[in-house]
């Protein structure tokens, strides 16, 4: 989701200003960020990482995982190894070997990103656990999260840490601050139905007025975050999702609000089967990322049927913009293909798994399919075990529950039961 992947100028903006969150933006996940002088020992792409590394990379290493590639351990080592001491991730750490201190700028994206990466790729157990904790001791009041510590809550930022939750097999009500829940939160970004536009829609965040002013991105966000999916999702159940009418008034369930957000998504790319950019002093164009992020979202409401046109629209139209945006952007249509049932080795003629795997360095093979859906049904059973059995559960309902104050949370028994790539 592109609020999520800034721009570099929006992020400079965050850094110099020390301010809790970014405005909303619709951008390419690193188009305009130029060449590394020295891309990193394992890192996905040539483009400079200072404000997506651990995003891209996170992507790149999902998007593998969903089509049987085992990424390379010097990549996922890369990834481990721009972790801080509390758990956290900035978007990239150039120096890891110095400590991260006050001025590191870590953040929940980059954090639950990771945190969902390292979990599909196996035994990195200690990493997560401590992503997760970091995640829950910066939960605001309102049960959401910006995409700073401290920082107002945000749609897209609240959405990908329920993903990161759901991903490792928490449920999201259960991880609470005050009383209120990730969920509480999400739904007060969502438009009501008596708006006068954007009705069912996501806000970013209010404006400075308090008003929620309908933003697709954000919209995108929200529907995965309201069906409590990460960024990878399975189709839905065909239910009518994006050709319903808003319903749940003014106070949806959250069921009801992923089902207002996919109409509103619907109707966005009805005529021309892709969003367009926002980009302040920019002229409107086609956005890509979002239209892919949209793909997702309408297929795990309501089945790759729901997405059809804009998955259509990307195959014809998106090879060539993947091609020179890099790991993130192959990422993204990679996820949109296995959110509807696609292959992403043909898609409009395109084999995107070889082109993103050409972006890092080289995968350690393929898993054959028994392999693969061993491993998939070894992860629901792990998740099973956290809450059930888990040695490591102990210190977590002691240490965690007492310290953080914020239920129970999730519990990781299987740090050791997978094998490190």
């Amino acid at each position: 989701m592109n609020v999520r992947r800034r721009s570099a100028a929006a992020l400079a903006a965050i850094a110099v200003l020390g301010a809790a969150a970014a405005p909303a933006v619709a951008a390419d996940p690193s188009p305009s960020a130029s060449a590394s002088k020295s891309t990193p020992a394992g890192l996905y792409g040539t483009a400079d990482p200072q404000y997506d590394g651990v995003w891209r990379q996170s992507l790149a290493m999902l998007a593998q995982d969903t089509v049987g590639v085992i990424p390379s351990a010097t990549a996922v080592r890369w990834l481990t190894g721009q972790q801080c001491d509390n758990g956290a991730f900035a978007a990239y750490r150039a120096d890891t070997a110095k400590p991260c201190d006050a001025k590191t700028m870590v953040d929940t994206n980059s954090t639950a990103a990771a945190v969902q990466a390292l979990w599909a790729v196996g035994g990195h157990g200690d990493a997560v656990e401590d992503a997760l904790a970091w995640l829950k001791t910066v939960q605001n009041k309102d049960g959401g999260w910006g995409y700073t510590p401290g920082g107002p809550s945000d749609a897209n930022s609240t959405s990908v840490v329920i993903g990161a939750l759901t991903a490792t097999g928490t449920k999201p009500e259960s991880v609470t601050k005050d009383g209120r829940t990730p969920y509480d939160a999400l739904l007060t970004f969502a438009l009501p139905c008596s708006a006068d536009k954007g009705a069912g829609a996501f806000a970013y965040q209010p404006d400075k007025d308090g008003k929620l002013l309908a933003n697709d991105d954000a919209t995108a966000a929200g529907v995965l975050g309201a069906l409590g999916k990460g960024l990878v999702a399975e189709p839905g159940k065909a239910a009518g999702g994006g050709d319903a009418a808003c319903a749940g008034g003014d106070k949806p369930t959250r069921e009801q609000a992923a089902a207002n957000g996919a109409a509103h998504l619907t109707q966005a790319v009805a005529k021309d089967g892709h969003l367009m950019s926002a980009l302040a002093g920019a002229d409107p164009q086609p956005d890509y990322g979002n239209t892919a992020d949209a793909v997702v979202a309408l297929a795990a409401q309501g089945g790759a049927d729901s997405a059809a046109k804009p998955l259509a629209w990307l195959e014809k139209n998106a090879t060539a913009w993947a091609a020179q945006n890099g790991p993130a952007a192959y990422a993204q249509l990679i996820l949109a293909a296995h959110a509807t049932g696609t292959d992403p080795r043909a898609f409009g003629g395109a084999d995107l798994v070889t082109q993103l795997n050409a972006t890092g360095p080289t995968p350690q093979g393929v898993k054959d399919t028994a392999t693969a859906s061993d491993e998939k049904d070894g992860k629901k059973d792990e998740a099973k075990d956290d809450k059930d059995d888990s040695p490591f559960g102990v210190w977590w309902f002691v240490g965690v529950c007492l310290v953080f104050g914020i239920g129970i949370g999730f519990v990781l028994s299987g740090r050791n039961r997978k094998q490190q790539p």
